[in-house]
Formats: structure tokens, sequence, C-alpha cells
């Protein structure tokens, strides 16, 4: 639509085209429709338009329309309005900005139709920064108020998040003409207000916010979803006086609803976000390579592969089946001057002994029998890198003395060959077994011992390493969640725990195992205790202090018995103690055996 400024014989001086649901016509430089002349007030009056129907109103002084002085008038197409000395020609063209969910506040069946839409393009997105923005355009355009702006709660204050302007445009969120008591009386009730005329209203016009700012109409509309209150929308137009009515606060309360699932959804989303990236850079930062861990007993283990990996001896790996020896040893050869050359990685313990000397050494055709073609063993594989021997204490004793050869002469002869061939290899070897007890039973040589056990890196059980559970849980939770494709948000207070108390038996293998599975067959987005399957753990007794000390001492001693072969007066003297200490804690033992 336009208004035509007329002068003499109707000459026309200036065109006011307008294209908004809700303007305003006076001097003040913010008015839509800007007059110059004597008589007029700042601001003197406003237009909505509903549909078809043009309606202007004063905002103090009274105007003429068609010879007639007035205070309200629904303008037909011609009609000539007289502002002090001007004279406007009003001529109803079509609108060219879209109206469509505008012009649904009207009809229940529009109303649905833009609340559909409305509601799809919410779910287009998760980007709170976008989703706030579409929420607020189509919400101005709907109340056809002038701006808007959305608060959300954060830590428990109220912050601006977002601001528009009508024909979606962003404003700055500095500076923002809001009424802070409009929006404490909003949180406070979480129920919609509407204030006709801000600076005449009896409750708010003495507030500061609305003085400074010269506020006038506004509409404010909590967002809430399952009684969660996340912040409030604040729409306004300070040019214009009653602007918003009942139907329009209805609308608005309508789509705050919709629009809150969205918010609430997205600031999930968003928290997930910024909780992986957490997560991530906290492993990052407590990664050694492959290994992930923070506890004292992992950071020592990190320095010894540091300085050992830069050398070429020998080194044994012990610990507990499960605990990560193998990728121990890859980091050794990660970090050492064999890098680029190949590790290749052999299971002692799971290859049948008539077999374990071919993979090992490799063979020629026809040097026994299913020999039908020569073949490379593992150490020549290994050649110019690092060979992992795991579980080398089931090694067969006659095999051990030709492994002892080969670490001796670096050289090595095919099973049916008598030739052979130097190798440039360095050996890793693990064992879950203690081997020095192995020695002296007379399954392990002690040569084949020594000749492994140059350095010896001891792994921490799983249940020795504190936070490190939780943190490697963390680590298992994100990568699997992602190879899986199930959004798992992390763990509830009740697994922590449980896994906490839990001793993993199967170490770091058992914890990635029933990660997992959880993720498989959790149900929402946490993983329970339930879920981990350590639920009888949740309320898990926690020891005495005098009580832990006593099981900690039962376990050292046992361990120093291991050491000594079972001398117990070695043992006592070790420790420090009469060996009558080292019998009473042997008796314990006993006395527990037999109550189970």
């Amino acid at each position: 639509m336009v208004f035509f400024e007329l002068g003499p014989g109707d000459t026309i001086k200036a065109t006011h085209p307008v294209d908004k649901g809700v303007f305003s016509i006076g001097t003040d430089a913010n008015c839509d429709v800007r007059l110059r002349g004597r008589g007029i007030m700042d601001v003197h009056a406003h237009v909505q338009v509903q549909g078809r129907v043009v309606v202007i109103e004063s905002v103090g002084d009274k105007f003429v329309v068609n010879g007639r002085r007035t205070d309200r008038h629904q303008l037909q197409q011609g009609d000539i309005l007289d502002f002090g000395t001007v004279r406007l020609r009003f001529h109803a063209g079509p609108r060219t900005r879209d109206s469509g969910v505008r012009s649904g506040v009207g009809g229940g069946a529009g109303l649905l139709s833009s609340l559909a839409r409305f509601s799809e393009a919410l779910a287009e997105t998760y980007e709170i920064d976008r989703l706030l923005e579409t929420m607020l355009d189509t919400i101005i355009d709907v109340t056809q108020a002038a701006r808007g702006a959305v608060l959300l709660l954060k830590d428990g204050k109220i912050q601006p998040t977002a601001a528009r302007t009508a024909g979606g445009k962003t404003a700055p969120l500095a500076g923002l003409a809001i009424s802070d008591s409009i929006v404490d009386r909003v949180l406070q009730s979480r129920h919609s207000i509407v204030v006709s005329d801000a600076l005449s209203d009896r409750e708010f016009k003495a507030a500061q916010s609305v003085l400074d700012f010269h506020i006038c109409s506004v509409l404010c509309t909590p967002l809430q979803t399952k009684g969660e209150l996340l912040g409030v929308i604040y729409l306004g137009n300070d040019n214009v006086v009653n602007l918003f009515t009942e139907e329009s606060r209805e609308v608005a309360t309508v789509f705050a609803a919709q629009a809150a699932m969205a918010v609430k959804s997205a600031i999930v989303v968003q928290d997930l976000q910024l909780t992986n990236q957490s997560l991530t850079a906290q492993i990052e930062r407590m990664n050694f390579g492959s290994l992930i861990g923070a506890s004292d007993s992992m950071k020592e283990l990190f320095k010894r592969v540091d300085k050992v990996a830069a050398t070429d001896i020998n080194v044994l790996i012990t610990g507990e089946t499960g605990t990560g020896k193998e990728l121990v040893a890859n980091e050794l050869h990660r970090r050492s001057p064999r890098a680029r050359g190949p590790f290749v990685a052999l299971n002692c313990g799971a290859i049948p002994e008539n077999l374990l000397e071919s993979e090992l050494f490799g063979h020629v055709r026809g040097a026994f029998t299913g020999a039908v073609a020569t073949r490379e063993g593992k150490f020549a594989a290994a050649d110019g890198g690092t060979l992992f021997l795991d579980e080398v204490g089931e090694m067969p004793v006659a095999l051990q003395v030709k492994l002892l050869r080969v670490l001796e002469d670096r050289r090595v002869t095919r099973v049916g060959e008598h030739a052979p061939r130097d190798i440039d290899i360095r050996v890793v070897a693990a064992t879950n077994r203690n081997l020095s007890q192995e020695v002296k039973a007379g399954k392990f040589r002690e040569d084949l011992y020594y000749r492994l056990n140059v350095v010896r890196l001891e792994l921490p059980a799983l249940r020795d390493r504190g936070e490190d559970v939780v943190l490697l849980a963390r680590y298992f939770l994100r990568r699997y969640s992602e190879e899986m494709n199930v959004r798992a948000r992390g763990f509830a207070d009740d697994a922590v725990r449980a896994m906490q108390l839990h001793q993993w038996p199967g170490n770091i293998r058992e914890l990635e195992n029933r990660i997992k599975k959880a993720l498989v067959f959790c149900d929402g987005g946490v993983i329970s205790a339930e879920d981990l399957e350590l639920g009888a753990l949740q309320t898990g007794k926690i020891e005495p202090l005098v009580e832990a000390k006593e099981t900690f001492a039962a376990s050292y001693v046992r361990k120093i018995l291991a050491i000594n072969g079972d001398n117990r007066a070695q043992t006592a003297k070790d420790l420090g103690v009469d060996v009558r200490t080292i019998y009473r804690y042997l008796q314990r033992e006993r006395e527990e055996d037999d109550a189970d």
C-alpha cells in the first residue's frame, strides 16, 4: 500500500510505500511514514493491517479523514487524511511481502497451516542460532510485532540470546530495548503478558527500563516444555500502543509451546556436542599415543615406555589378561627408530605346539606333511621392525631353546632348511604368568627369561587405576556410539559408582565389551548400571579404611611371597616383619578359602 503526500491542486509531492502489518505515522525518525509539518506529533497514529482490513488509530491527537475529525477509521481506497499541515491520500495496493502466516491469525484453518509450516521449519535444524532466528521471524510476523527477542535461562540467569526485527533482520543483542520488569513477571508467573502501553501501565510505568527505552506495546510469553522453563520470547513495538490483543497472546502462546520443544532439543544437542568436545580434549590430553590413562601408575609407565622405546633392547611386558599389553608393545614400536618397519604380533598360546615352530621360523616346501609351499615365518616378516610374542610363557620348553638361539645369534633357520639367514629385529614379549616362578618350576628356561627380561614393564590392573576406569569408559562410549550410530549422552550416576566398585577381573577388555553390549541394549540416552550388568554394585559396600588396609596388606604379602618363590623367611625379611606375621596372613587366607 502507498500513502501519497499531496500539495496544492492534489499534486503529489512524495510517496510513502509501506509493506508491513503494523506501522506508525509521525515526525519521529523511527516512524514508518515520516511527515514534516506543523501540528504533527512525534508518533501521531499507527496503522494495523489484518488481511484486507486496514485500520488507522491515533496515538495522541486526532486526525482528519475526508473532512471529519476522528481518532479511529477503517481506511478505504482514496481516503484523504490530514495530519496538521500535511495531507495524504491512501492507496490500497497488494502487499509484496508474504503474509501467509500472519493472515492465519484470523482463521483456525490458516493458523493450523501456519503452525504446521512453523513446526517443519523448526525440525530442519538443531543449530540453536538458526532455530531461534526462524522462530522469531515467524512469531514476529504472526503477531505483527516490530521486533522480538529470545532470552534463555543459563545457570539460573536470563540472558538475551537472539534478536530480530520485522522483515527478518538481525538486531544487536547489546542495548536491547526490553523491560526487565515485564520479563521478571513472566518468569515468576510462567504466564504470557500483554502490556498495551507500558508508559501508562500502572504496574510497569515506573520501571527504569520502560522509561529509558520509551516502551509501548509488549507481548512476553514463556518458553517452557514438560514443566521446564527455558526462557521467554519478548515481542514489542515502541511506536504503537494497543498493538497486541488477547488473540495475539493466545497465538503467541501456541507458537511458543511448539517452539519450546525444538529449542530444548537443540540445547540438548548443543550440550552433547560441547560435552563431546570437552571429553575429546580431555582424553587427548591424557593420551600417550594409543594408551589412555591419568593415574600415577600409568604416568610412570608412559615415562618408562618413552625411555625404552628409543633403544633396541628386548622388553618383557607383564600384567593380567586384558590390561593392554599389545597396545604397549605397539607404542614401543611406534616410538622407536624401527617405526617405519613392520610390527608383527604372534600369540604363542593360540597356536598348536606342532605348528608354532613353523609360525615362528617359517618352513620350506616338503619340510613336513602339509608343507605344500615355502613360507616365511614371523621372524622374517618382522625383519627391520618389531616382533611381539604375546603369552610367551605358553611356549613349549623344546621351542624355547630354538628361540633363545635366534635371540643370541640374530639368525633364523626355516624348518627343513639348513642355511640360516640374518635378521634385524627387536623382540618384545608379554605374559600374564609369573615367569620367575615358572623358571623355578622348570617350565621356562632361565637363560631365555633373562634374555627377554632386559627391561620389564608391568601393567597395572584396571581396578588399581582409580579414575582411569571412568576415563576409559567415556572413551569407549564415544568411540562405539559413533561406530554403531547410537546416540548416548553418557553414564548415569549409578553406572559410574558401579564401575568404580567393580573389580574388573577381565580388565580393559571386560570394560570395553560391557560398554559395547550396553550400547546395543540400552533404552535411553544414558547408560545405567543395569545396562552394564553391574546393577548389584550400585549400592555396594565401601570397605572401612582399616579393612582396606588389611586387604591390601594380605595382597602385598602374597605378591612378595610369589617373587621369593614362597620363601616365608626371606619375605618376612624383605617386608621388615616377623615371620609369624607372614604365617598369620597365610592362615587367614586358608580360612577364607575353606569358608568359600
